[in-house]
């Protein structure tokens, strides 16, 4: 399945800084508010070292990791339902992601406008309002979707198989500054106004100044500030536990590869993700644990040790395994 996230926010809140600190697409990011009119969109990587590993012991160059869609739309203001600033209309971009990133400014910069041109007198109070606006601007985008299909169709749009904004789940991004990457005091009062959501807690700034380097050197960046991971990194861990995904592995001199499933997957459906074939045909699954490839050296030393098995139609798949399918359409 491909993964899509849709990033939503407040003008000025670093959205854009964040969208190409993710995506390294050079979008727009400017100090002024609606400097994003077009959605940006990028599809990035998912951050995966154990792929490099088996490259490595499966002798291939060819390296296939999943990946994940970023769709950055112009900033909400509150009434733009109403059509304030652009209005509430790109947020039609989102209604096919998967998860919402909400991008909160949790940070005090006279530099750096408000589209309110309010002062942050109160970082934690003033979040607390930014996500009020922008979950009412979400609720009342839906109520008018609703409106206008129940006059189109004339009954009630409750029961149509519409996506929902505020059905979706809600990852919160706090933009902090660098002192609020190490204030655990204020993290901790940010996540208690969005649990039991997801809260991420990145510096856009210092994300943009990784842009180019390669994972190693961002992680040693990172980590004379205390963080352990990217924004990147953080912000698909919390979209794989939001949305209850996995990964599984395939491993050959052709290639190697991740592929993203829904926890509780079958090993059918995992095979299906790859060609529908595979499910139809599906016969059994070859599989072995990650780690135990990686700790014995080879496919063959995991056989010897009695730690690559079959399994049929009724198993569920589990984060890191390496599996090879056997099919007969």
């Amino acid at each position: 399945m491909n993964l899509k996230i849709g990033i939503v926010g407040l003008p000025n809140v670093g959205k854009s800084t964040l969208f190409n600190a993710l995506t390294n697409a050079g979008a727009l990011a400017a100090n002024y508010p609606f400097a994003t009119i077009e959605p940006n969109v990028g599809i990035v990587p998912v951050p995966d070292d154990r792929l490099q590993v088996l490259a490595e012991m499966y002798e291939t160059e060819k390296i296939v990791p999943a990946t994940v869609e970023f769709v950055d739309i112009a900033g909400l203001v509150a009434g733009a339902s109403k059509g304030e600033g652009l209005g509430n209309k790109f947020l039609a971009h989102i209604r096919e992601c998967q998860a919402i990133c909400h991008v909160v400014r949790a940070f005090a910069n006279d530099d750096i406008v408000r589209a309110d041109n309010k002062i942050e007198a109160d970082i934690v109070a003033q979040a607390k309002e930014d996500i009020e606006i922008i979950n009412l601007e979400l609720e009342l985008a839906d109520e008018e979707t609703k409106a206008k299909i129940a006059a189109k169709r004339k009954k009630d749009a409750i029961d149509e198989n519409i996506p929902y904004l505020t059905d979706k789940p809600v990852i919160y991004m706090f933009n902090v500054d660098e002192d609020g990457l190490m204030d655990k005091n204020l993290q901790s009062q940010l996540q208690q106004l969005v649990a039991p959501a997801e809260a991420i807690f990145v510096n856009a700034k210092l994300e943009e100044e990784m842009s180019g380097m390669n994972r190693e050197e961002r992680r040693e960046f990172l980590e004379s500030y205390g963080v352990k991971d990217d924004a990147l990194s953080e912000l698909i861990k919390a979209a794989y536990r939001t949305l209850g995904l996995q990964s599984f592995l395939t491993a050959g001199k052709k290639e190697v590869r991740a592929w993203t499933i829904k926890q509780g997957a079958t090993a059918p459906e995992a095979a299906g993700t790859i060609h529908t074939d595979f499910e139809r045909g599906f016969i059994a699954a070859v599989i072995c644990n990650y780690n135990d490839l990686k700790e014995l050296g080879s496919e063959k030393a995991v056989r010897e040790a009695g730690k690559l098995r079959t399994e049929g139609k009724t198993y569920i798949m589990q984060e890191g395994d390496v599996v090879e399918f056997k099919f007969n359409v």
